[in-house]
């Protein structure tokens, strides 16, 4: 080959190689972490929720944005690792769908974004200067308000009023059960209404908690927000009706599995809502800047086929303002 053509041909190739080059350049898409509290199995239905709140701002997992997860089963002792791996794949946001998990994550990074899906009293545990404007990297939507633990134990003891002693059982590493706990204790303040808080750490602990219902005569029982109980559901159903306790949870899912009742949020809604919180955040907003949300429903349901294993008569007014019973 001349030497005027061999120039000419590596002049060409030159031209051509940062298009080759940016050819087979992958475009990097933005990355969703998700912090669950309980197991992958036991969330599947808040998950697909927030999957599909996804689809509906136009994000899918694989296509425009990659999602990765960490999941605690029940152990909120291993959200401090879980939080640092998801921190250290440095993504655009995390979602937690545990308050405990949020208050590590926020403990651990102030860069990244967080969403709540689950928040409980944010301003008090330090996630955020106000709900209108949370101004840090920490925003979401809260899953109690403070009339519910008292509405709770009202509800308990339309059920069972001639109750004088509530067992309250609670996870004393969740930093959102005082709270609670001193909600529903300010609602029968003047009454002669004691709690009787039982506190499950591990799997193994369940048993000695309603040992502890037992000796102490509770007559019944407020099962709080966990990931641990959310785990062991199907465990802590099998211990109440063993013990023939009546008991109200926050979840429909529990009364669904056979619970006796369950007041509280639609937390389903509010995982599809925390996709909303994503999309804003995909597109360039701070958390900060993101007002915290009210949850959107509260529901009431009741399964009469444990009410009458526990030989419960359940008022009929109680029945009629249900959002949902279970026969």
């Amino acid at each position: 080959m001349r030497r005027r053509e061999f120039i000419r041909f590596l002049g060409g190739a030159a031209a051509f190689a940062p298009l080759a080059a940016r050819a087979q350049q992958v475009i990097k898409r933005p990355l969703v972490a998700w912090l669950g509290g309980g197991s992958r199995q036991v969330a599947t239905r808040n998950l697909n929720a927030f999957l599909e709140g996804l689809r509906e701002h136009g994000h899918e997992d694989g296509k425009n944005i990659d999602i990765v997860y960490r999941w605690a089963d029940g152990d909120m002792s291993r959200f401090p690792t879980l939080a640092k791996e998801l921190v250290a794949l440095n993504p655009a946001v995390v979602v937690s769908a545990a308050n405990a998990g949020a208050v590590v994550l926020k403990q651990t990074t102030s860069a990244i974004q967080i969403v709540g899906a689950l928040l409980v009293d944010p301003v008090r545990l330090g996630l955020a200067e106000s709900h209108d404007r949370p101004g840090s990297n920490v925003t979401g939507i809260l899953y109690t308000i403070d009339s519910l633990p008292g509405k709770q134990v009202e509800l308990l003891l339309q059920l069972i009023p001639q109750a004088t002693t509530i067992g309250v059982l609670m996870n004393p590493v969740n930093p959102a059960h005082p709270i609670v706990l001193r909600d529903a204790a300010a609602a029968v303040r003047g009454t002669s209404i004691k709690f009787i808080p039982v506190e499950v750490r591990t799997p193994a602990d369940f048993e000695g908690a309603f040992e502890i219902l037992k000796r102490n005569r509770a007559d019944g029982l407020m099962i709080l927000v966990d990931g641990l109980f959310f785990t062991n559901m199907k465990r802590i159903i099998t211990l109440t009706e063993a013990a023939r306790l009546p008991s109200i949870d926050n979840l429909r899912q529990h009364v669904e599995q056979g619970g006796l009742m369950s007041y509280g949020v639609n937390i389903t809604e509010n995982f599809r809502r925390a996709a909303y919180f994503v999309d804003r955040i995909l597109k360039g907003t701070r958390a900060g800047d993101l007002p915290i949300e009210l949850p959107t429903k509260l529901e009431l349901v009741i399964n009469l086929k444990t009410a009458k294993t526990l030989g419960l008569e359940v008022p009929s007014k109680l029945i009629f303002t249900a959002d949902d019973v279970i026969e």
